[in-house]
């Protein structure tokens, strides 16, 4: 019964991860329509650092062993730092919507990531999703036409490739320093990290300074530095610590027809029926990928 409730709490948490996650697509859409990139992703981090200085105290579970600090300056390097550089660029030149079904590939790419480094198992039945899915994300960008939100759709999904890769080392990195740090304080690691990341950033001139009060915008990096940072990737560390790491990261899978849905409601967005067929591949490699054990514990 207790192994069951933890699971339960598990994928409720990680539920609530990819609905917070898929609204940053949207919201930061926006937000770059408002500050530049860089204004947008420091802003975000030093809202959520400032929220766990509030916290800090409460953070327990640390078990610190000479070495840890290589693997969590890679993990913080890796997502937020370079993570959200390729993705602010992505949504630069790609709509969210498009950016949202690349994602769709990053649960096969943490799982042969896991298999390599973690040991755990990677099926043929995995790896010829995993393919499947390359191929519709590669389809996806090659019949994307320029639009007003899209102006260069296919750099900008190549980005937002580079930004799953970045994803999956950050999950890797995660994974092994889990059995030692509360999921909490990682997050909290990554918050810091990704601050003293960007703050340099906001002085190259390519980076445009705010000249005056936008509520839309900084509302924005409330939302992305409280919900989406703090709430999101709080929940989703939990949820992890918990199940294993391929089964967690299929929860993934649920990101893209999400973003889709709101891309449409809230910006208007739409693919050409081509788009929509490459984006039937990436999803079905994604289904082919998972086992049916796997496919009934993520409905659960």
């Amino acid at each position: 019964m207790v192994i069951e409730e933890g699971k339960t709490k598990a994928f409720l948490a990680l539920w609530g991860a990819v609905l917070l996650w898929a609204s940053s697509f949207i919201v930061l859409k926006i937000a770059f329509q408002r500050f530049d990139p860089m204004v947008v992703i420091f802003g975000r981090m030093f809202v959520a650092s400032l929220g766990f200085t509030l916290v800090f105290r409460r953070l327990r579970h640390i078990d610190y062993q000479p070495g840890d600090w290589k693997l969590l300056a890679f993990m913080g390097v890796c997502e937020p730092g370079l993570y959200f550089i390729f993705e602010a660029l992505a949504l630069t030149y790609t709509d969210a919507s498009q950016a949202g079904m690349i994602c769709a590939l990053l649960p096969l790419m943490v799982a042969v990531a896991a298999r390599l480094v973690l040991g755990e198992p990677l099926s043929k039945r995995m790896a010829s999703g995993f393919g499947l899915a390359i191929v519709g994300a590669v389809l996806l960008s090659a019949v994307a036409e320029q639009t007003d939100t899209a102006s260069n759709p296919m750099l900008g999904n190549f980005l937002e490739f580079l930004a799953m890769i970045c994803a999956c080392g950050y999950m890797i990195a995660m994974k092994k320093l889990m059995p030692r740090y509360n999921s909490w304080f990682l997050t909290m690691i990554q918050a810091f990290i990704g601050a003293v990341f960007y703050f340099p950033l906001l002085f190259l001139p390519s980076t445009e300074m705010p000249t005056a009060f936008d509520f839309t915008g900084v509302a924005s990096i409330l939302y992305l530095g409280i919900f989406v940072t703090i709430m999101a990737y709080g929940l989703y560390n939990y949820g992890m610590s918990k199940i294993p790491t391929a089964q967690a990261s299929a929860f993934i899978n649920l990101i893209p027809v999400i973003t889709l849905i709101l891309g449409m409601v809230l910006l208007g967005e739409r693919l050409n029926w081509m788009q929509y067929a490459a984006s039937v591949i990436v999803i079905g490699g994604v289904y082919v990928s998972q086992d049916n054990k796997s496919r009934k514990r993520a409905v659960v």
